[in-house]
């Protein structure tokens, strides 16, 4: 996947925000306010992106893939970096997308749910 790709599907999830909190050229994706990915500029000439999950998953995507690593400069039990422009296949990173997202909106509380799904 290239970066507009990326880009694309991250705002095709429902309800999902492109923001800039930390800098200008560090996009951040958000639900209800809550970060479930973004996308790292800390490896030159290397396409990366930064997915929330569950610990245990989180492993387990590290030792099934050489393209994820633990989250650069993020909670790394919480958080993985994937390099998006590699061995990885659409579907695998769609898949750790959705998951990311999928955790991040269930998070959410039912206010914040119902205030985001009115807009």
């Amino acid at each position: 996947m290239n970066r507009s790709e990326v880009i694309a599907y991250l705002l095709s999830k429902p309800f999902a925000r492109e923001t800039y909190p930390f800098d200008e050229v560090t996009p951040v994706y958000k639900v209800g306010g809550k970060m479930f990915a973004l996308i790292s500029n800390h490896t030159p000439n290397r396409l990366c992106i930064n997915l929330k999950n569950t610990p245990d998953q989180n492993v387990l995507m590290r030792e099934i893939y050489k393209d994820v690593i633990p989250g650069y400069h993020m909670n790394k039990t919480h958080w993985n970096s994937v390099f998006i422009d590699g061995a990885l296949n659409h579907t695998a990173i769609e898949r750790m997308i959705d998951d990311s997202y999928d955790l991040v909106f269930n998070s959410l509380t039912k206010k914040i749910r119902k205030e985001i799904e009115d807009i």
